[in-house]
């Protein structure tokens, strides 16, 4: 079957959508108004910033406002992976950030614990699940760096399992895939359902939400942080700005982060049979170890997401709804999902989105203060900001208050990340960027300009 054929039926929505019910937009902000905390994003950020907030100033008067709808954008259009990680990955941590990776990891891991905590706590049920990921590889040089990366579990205490042969096939069996490193605490969610169980819980717990209210500028005064939307002004003493990949309201972050598009597909639902053929009889998630990867996981109505391979720069730092549906990328998803699973070669697939990530050069999340203290933000998340979001709210709330907390010291969180560069270099960088890593996944070799990136730290991923 063709591949464009086979998704186009497809609703171009995220697969997510389907099993949410239908919430009312919530008005937006008509009036001007003050507040103890502003907090600008409604999505995992955003709304994990305003509970915990609640916890700790149980009196004050907070306030969200989101743009679009709670979790419309890259919070509600994502796989789902949910990683006992801070740092996009250990792998991430002991090599940009080697001083300190045994105290990422305990974090990461404690974060994770938390997370269900909270979910358990407030009665949100997000279909978490902590069923384990699969890595595997296509390639001799993919499966010597998860032998490398199985020795840096080992160092740091992680449980995983090298997978080959028959242990492997009872895991995965793919035609594409000789060898797999399987990590047991590693958590999947349905993430619609983090986001309407954040917001009905804020909600619940006295926190103000106006979704269709945009902010235009922010400015300082004498009354605190000023923010302006279409219709009203918002004044707050404090301001955590969680707008993810939306361009930053602080001119001196908008060259930090850059908007890279994300796609993904989403099948019909399949039989029992269909996952036995393919050997993926567990519930785990997946995700190969390719510079150009693809991550799966199966939904609760047995579909298989496929998503990943292609991180999508568009020249002069667009952001324009009509690029999360492109066409060439769903060809080729389609097409490496066919070389992955022959079996399955005429499934079709209902759903096909995209989302934007909000890519830092140095693929981890930062955070700080501006504004004499009054204004915190968190933002650079790379695609791995499902777990790391809530440990992201609790970093700009400790800045908020002032302390000097184990999170805030973090060499990672609180270093400033290189700076895109304006264009037409950065177009020109990342081009050039996504060759060299395709070649490396073609030969194994990494370029020279590669090898300079990860001496000064810096690289390019979603």
């Amino acid at each position: 079957m063709p591949n464009h054929t086979r998704f186009d039926a497809a609703q171009h929505v995220p697969v997510w959508q389907d099993a949410l019910p239908k919430l009312p937009a919530l008005p937006p902000l008509d009036r001007d108004i003050s507040a103890d905390l502003a907090i600008v994003g409604g999505g995992f950020v955003g709304l994990w910033c305003a509970l915990k907030a609640r916890e700790r100033w149980p009196d004050a008067h907070i306030v969200v406002i989101e743009a679009g709808l709670c979790g419309d954008a890259a919070s509600g259009r994502n796989g789902g992976f949910c990683a006992p990680s801070i740092s996009h990955g250990v792998s991430n941590a002991a090599t940009r950030w080697r001083s300190e990776a045994e105290t990422l990891v305990r974090l990461g891991r404690q974060n994770l614990d938390d997370f269900e905590e909270d979910l358990a706590t407030y009665g949100m049920d997000c279909e978490f699940q902590r069923c384990g990921k699969l890595n595997v590889a296509a390639r001799p040089w993919q499966i010597d760096a998860l032998q490398k990366l199985k020795a840096i579990y080992d160092r740091l205490g992680i449980e995983a399992e090298l997978l080959t042969g028959p242990a492997l096939r009872r895991r995965l069996d793919s035609p594409v895939y000789s060898a797999g490193l399987f990590e047991t605490n590693y958590a999947l969610i349905h993430p619609g359902k983090l986001v309407s169980g954040l917001r009905a819980t804020c909600l619940a717990n006295g926190i103000e939400i106006y979704e269709k209210t945009r902010a235009t500028e922010l400015s300082h005064s004498r009354d605190g942080a000023v923010i302006d939307t279409p219709e009203a002004r918002l004044t707050a003493s404090k301001v955590a700005l969680a707008t993810n990949a939306e361009v930053p309201l602080l001119r001196q972050l908008r060259r930090t982060i850059l908007p890279v598009f994300d796609y993904s597909l989403a099948t019909a639902p399949l039989t029992e049979e269909q996952f036995k053929s393919i050997g993926w009889t567990g519930d785990h998630g997946i995700a190969d170890t390719g510079n150009q990867f693809h991550y799966f996981r199966k939904t609760a109505d047995n579909r298989i997401l496929w998503g990943g391979y292609d991180a999508i720069y568009y020249r002069g730092w667009r952001r324009d709804g009509a690029l999360l549906d492109r066409e060439k990328t769903f060809s080729t998803l389609a097409a490496n999902f066919s070389a992955a699973f022959p079996s399955l070669d005429g499934v079709k697939f209902d759903y096909s989105w995209g989302g934007i990530i909000d890519t830092s050069a140095r693929m981890t999340l930062f955070a700080g203060t501006s504004m004499q203290g009054q204004l915190a933000y968190a933002l650079g998340f790379t695609g791995q900001g499902v777990s790391a979001s809530r440990f992201a709210a609790l970093v700009m709330l400790d800045l908020l208050e002032g302390r000097r907390t184990e999170r805030t010291e973090l060499r990672m969180v609180r270093s400033f990340p290189v700076p895109f560069p304006p264009e037409p270099l950065t177009d020109f960088a990342v081009r050039w960027s996504q060759r060299d890593l395709a070649r490396e996944d073609e030969t194994g070799r990494r370029s020279l300009m590669l090898r300079a990136m990860d001496r000064l730290g810096i690289g390019f991923a979603s």
